[in-house]
């Protein structure tokens, strides 16, 4: 299936996971404007700091170059969060975009504390370059976990990703104690980011987990046949 194809099916499935939300009493919303979303994340309960690859005053974010999920419920509520963003890499690699900071800020020598620093071993994020998606700060309220919510944005992201952007690799960080929630089709590797951003309390070491993109491309074909991945 093409790109095109692929995107318009993903068009046309569009009210397919918010009429699962809505099964659930949610109601999803995709943004652009990450200062609306900080607006959101910063006074939303029991939601840890956003990280600063998603906030604009660390990492600007361009027009074009980024998305965000909310879901708030029957009574305006926030039940979910997700964002992404892509990366421009096609003069370097994963690895080196975490190590020199630049993931985390628009301009590291100037906005990082001395004390920050990322190391990534993970082989496979210097085999990560091009067009990069990253996906993060994930969210889902406690009374809500264990339903599924999260594979419904997930879903939702993963087409409107390949829709605004046909990567060549999608990736994302979770903590070892996650694995088991990772799916089997995603490769993961230990060492991805051993993390440290002082003002931003952040101490922290992470696996690494991607998809290159034509598995990412055969993912979201498989999901569309199924009816359930949407884009706009």
């Amino acid at each position: 299936m093409t790109r095109t194809t692929t995107s318009l099916h993903c068009s046309r499935s569009l009210n397919v996971p918010d009429d699962l939300a809505a099964q659930m009493g949610i109601r999803l919303s995709v943004g652009f404007d990450f200062h609306e979303y900080l607006s959101i994340t910063e006074v939303t309960p029991t939601k840890s700091r956003t990280d600063p690859i998603f906030r604009p005053d660390c990492s600007p974010i361009r027009s074009g170059e980024g998305y965000w999920i909310a879901g708030v419920d029957e009574n305006n509520k926030v039940a979910v969060l997700e964002a992404a963003r892509l990366y421009d890499l096609s003069q370097t690699n994963f690895a080196e975009h975490l190590e020199s900071l630049k993931a985390f800020y628009g301009n590291p020598a100037r906005q990082a504390h001395p004390q920050d620093r990322c190391t990534c071993t993970a082989p496979s994020a210097k085999k990560i370059f091009g067009r990069v998606v990253y996906y993060g700060d994930l969210w889902v309220r406690g009374d809500l976990r264990g339903r599924g919510l999260s594979k419904i944005t997930g879903k939702l992201g993963s087409c409107l990703s390949f829709a605004m952007w046909a990567p060549d690799f999608v990736c994302w960080f979770v903590r070892g104690s996650a694995l088991d929630k990772v799916s089997k089709s995603a490769h993961h590797e230990p060492g991805g980011a051993i993390l440290q951003l002082v003002e931003h309390g952040i101490l922290d070491e992470y696996w690494l987990v991607w998809r290159t993109g034509e598995e990412f491309r055969s993912l979201v074909n498989l999901s569309g046949r199924t009816g359930i991945a949407v884009a706009s």
